[in-house]
């Protein structure tokens, strides 16, 4: 497996990028000596130019193949690969020096200097070691130019793996955010069923076969509508209510003399998008705690109601007032409103809110606040 992921490793530097810097810093080099020979009136500078242009691509090619060996340790700790290219630069450095030596003190030095000026310098370059110690001091200057390059280098290659790394942890974040949404919205379906079943059971053991029919159809309904589409994908206002009112056609056979209904939604809020069955805990919330505990009839109201970027649904019931262990978050199974707060804030951080209201004269209201989401065609 290592050697599976070392043979794909991607350069954090791009090719491109590299060579241009190269480039850019030998140009800058040539740049500043002629300046220098130019303001210091330097004779033959034309031939010195044309030297220093002959050293600069042997430079350029050098600084190139340090480059090829710097790449070889990218998939190294920083440490080595700082230690490396200052050990590499050493020999770099001496190479070039070398280049410069002969070019402009060995290679026709007649074609630079009159003839007293050579002959002076071939006595002066005779003494002893002479010529060592001026490679050694020119090799000291262009290690810190090769040194500057290759930290550069560096520079931009860890910046490339952070920017790798930021990305790839941004793919693990997003991962597990969709993994934790799909657990979230799976709890829905399993839990639904379960009260289902139960409410089933019941009717059953009842001698109620016709509203146990009609259950089971509803039921049938309800689970092809709402497992047709991604646990990940939003779907339109219009569906999610659909999606309701089964759930309520399923409960009104065990409750036909106490369950109404109501839908306030604007014509124009439903084809916005809502994340799937994220009302669903708060409308069994509503049948389980007052419905199921009143002796009169109960309505749910499902409303909707945007306010600049910003929608809220709103589903509340004029049932009896509640006891208070049975306020807030306290659903049997440990999911419910819990479950809708826990997927709002994996999904949309801060920018949606889950409220409850329990009126002293009775009666429930959840108030989902989050993200007006337009379905683009």
């Amino acid at each position: 497996m290592r050697k599976f992921e070392l043979g794909n490793h991607k350069p954090s530097v791009g090719h491109q990028v590299a060579i241009l810097s190269i480039l850019g810093f030998w140009l800058f080099y040539i740049i500043v000596l002629t300046l220098r020979a130019s303001i210091g009136d330097w004779p033959a500078q034309e031939q010195m130019i044309i030297r220093r242009i002959v050293v600069t691509i042997f430079g350029i090619g050098v600084t190139y193949l340090l480059y090829l060996f710097l790449r070889r340790f990218e998939n190294k700790a920083l440490s080595t690969r700082i230690i490396t290219a200052f050990a590499t630069a050493i020999p770099c450095a001496i190479i070039i020096a070398c280049c410069n030596h002969y070019m402009f003190n060995i290679y026709y030095p007649e074609n630079l200097w009159d003839d007293a000026h050579v002959e002076e310098m071939r006595k002066y370059m005779a003494q002893e070691n002479l010529a060592f110690k001026a490679i050694f001091e020119d090799a000291i200057s262009r290690f810190f130019f090769i040194v500057s390059w290759s930290s550069l280098y560096l520079t931009l290659s860890y910046a490339g793996e952070v920017r790798q790394v930021e990305r790839k942890a941004a793919r693990f974040a997003q991962a597990a955010q969709d993994a934790e949404l799909r657990s979230l919205r799976y709890q829905v379906n399993p839990h639904f069923l379960f009260n289902t079943l139960n409410s089933l059971s019941t009717l059953v053991m009842r001698s109620q076969p016709e509203e146990a029919e009609e259950m089971i159809l509803n039921l049938s309904k309800f689970y092809r509508t709402s497992l047709s589409g991604d646990p990940l994908e939003d779907v339109p206002l219009s569906e999610e209510v659909h999606l309701q009112n089964l759930y309520l056609d399923i409960e009104a056979v065990r409750f036909p003399d106490r369950l109404r209904t109501m839908v306030n939604i604007p014509d124009g809020l439903l084809g916005v998008l809502v994340p799937g069955l994220i009302l669903q805990p708060l409308v069994e919330n509503a049948i389980k705690h007052s419905v199921a505990h009143s002796i009169r009839p109960v309505t749910i109201t499902i409303s909707a109601q945007s306010d600049g970027d910003s929608l809220t649904l709103t589903v509340a019931d004029d049932g009896d007032p509640r006891p208070v262990e049975l306020h807030d978050d306290h659903v049997s199974s440990g999911i419910g409103l819990a479950n809708v707060r826990d997927r709002l804030e994996t999904r949309f951080g801060r920018q949606a809110s889950l409220q409850t209201v329990r009126p002293a004269e009775g009666g429930y209201i959840a108030q989902l606040t989050l993200p007006l989401m337009l379905d683009n065609p």
